[in-house]
């Protein structure tokens, strides 16, 4: 399945690793997160690699809806009830500068930037996007509650903010590494402290960051344990009405819009990869009802990195890794995530304070309700008697009809037909 965003690009080319070769960061992984990190490093003089397991932009970079917001679901009421009133409006300060970051740098890169204000309906609970508004509103942003949006469904309330944004990701992308230090077709298959291993050869450094979507350490972070990976579900559709902002539903709302370029695309049919869930037929089946007349131009289906507590992964990577960072777990909001973990990760790396990295810190509590659930899906999904296991940690392996895949319901490894590594953490082919 091609993406809207693939079409009539022509990617830029770079060769794989042949040899060893030594730089002061290494960055694995060439998607948004690593080619920002990569970028801010490089403006602050610092020798950097990419090593990039496919081509730049290939993996979860090229399935998102690309919008820019500060808004994720209802997670600032949550942020200060569990963290407090300072860690939530540095969550919040950090995603606005976010998109301000983009909104300068798309001034110089042509990637149809956009600015559109962000909505978060509701048609079961009024009450809670009221109690989001409020929230967002202390934290000293300009949020409204809303009874009406342009939606063609009734809703009993939104939540808007002013100010967000959309853009179209590969364009941005493939302006953005303009003199980077890039390898393609360069699989990381492990880490000795600093060095990687490769099929190529070995690239030694000094520091490295892990922006590899789910991190590929096993023995460290424990990652495997606090996070898992859901697939979400894109349709596309010329003749359909342009909506003026980009929506998204919240917990029990799932589906979500944005327009581009005449095209409305229409997401959700979520489920957690490697089980089974709504989506293709429940995206198409909500167009059917809600849609006149819709003309289906693009479907894809992307991949997304979810955290224990709605918030990302983003520094050292554990605590017995001091050189070495982590960018992961965006859960559904990976370009401005991807923005906030680079500036996070360069001021780290080149020994300045950032505002904002305790929010973000990987070393924070796990006790939380999804902790549970992971390690049972793990549990259940090790023992079940089965020749075809995932290469990661030994999970077995489900089939997925839509996609003709193999997918690991554990951590989200995909694998095609015949077993070639699709998504990590996995780092090596499957046997099936």
């Amino acid at each position: 399945m091609n993406t809207l965003w693939e079409k009539d690009r022509t990617p830029p080319a770079y060769p794989s690793l042949s040899g060893d070769v030594t730089t002061d960061v290494l960055v694995i992984g060439g998607g948004m997160a690593g080619v920002l990190c990569a970028r801010k490093l490089k403006e602050r003089g610092i020798d950097c690699l990419i090593a990039e397991a496919s081509t730049i932009g290939s993996g979860t970079t090229k399935g998102t809806t690309a919008v820019l917001s500060a808004q994720h679901d209802t997670l600032y009421q949550d942020l200060i009830r569990d963290f407090g009133s300072a860690k939530a409006k540095q969550y919040l300060d950090a995603n606005l500068q976010a998109i301000a970051e983009f909104r300068s740098l798309a001034k110089g890169i042509p990637c149809d930037f956009e600015e559109k204000p962000s909505y978060m309906y509701s048609t079961m609970d009024a009450k809670k996007l009221e109690q989001e508004a409020e929230a967002v509103q202390s934290l000293g942003f300009d949020a409204k509650f809303i009874r009406q949006i342009p939606l063609p469904f009734p809703v009993i309330g939104a939540v808007v903010y002013p100010g967000m944004a959309e853009f179209h990701p590969l364009k941005f992308l493939y302006g953005a590494v303009e003199g980077l230090n890039i390898l393609e077709h360069t699989l990381v298959r492990r880490i000795d402290g600093t060095t990687a291993y490769t099929d190529g050869g070995k690239i030694r450094a000094r520091k490295v960051i892990v922006a590899t979507h789910f991190p590929i350490l096993n023995k460290r972070g424990l990652y495997f344990m606090k996070m898992h990976q859901t697939r979400s579900y894109v349709v596309a559709l010329e003749n359909a009405a342009d909506l003026g902002g980009t929506y998204v539903g919240a917990a029990g709302d799932e589906m979500y819009f944005r327009n581009y370029k005449g095209l409305l695309l229409v997401g959700g049919g979520d489920h957690r990869t490697g089980t089974k869930g709504g989506g293709f037929p429940a995206v198409r089946e909500f167009i059917r009802k809600y849609f006149q007349n819709p003309r289906e131009r693009y479907a894809w289906a992307a991949q997304d990195c979810m955290s224990l507590d709605g918030v990302p992964y983003i520094g050292p990577y554990s605590p017995a890794t001091p050189n070495i960072y982590v960018a992961t777990g965006f859960n559904e909001w990976g370009m401005t995530s991807s923005m906030a973990a680079a500036s996070i990760l360069a001021d780290m790396i080149t020994g300045r304070k950032n505002e904002f990295a305790s929010v973000f810190a990987p070393d924070r509590s796990m006790l939380h309700a999804q902790l549970f659930a992971n390690l049972g899906v793990t549990l259940f999904n090790f023992v079940l008697p089965t020749v075809k296991r995932c290469p990661h940690l030994g999970c077995t392996l489900k089939w997925n009809p839509t996609e003709h895949t193999w997918d690991c319901p554990c951590h989200g490894s995909r694998f095609d037909e015949n077993g070639k590594l699709i998504d990590n953490p996995a780092t090596k082919n499957a046997r099936v």
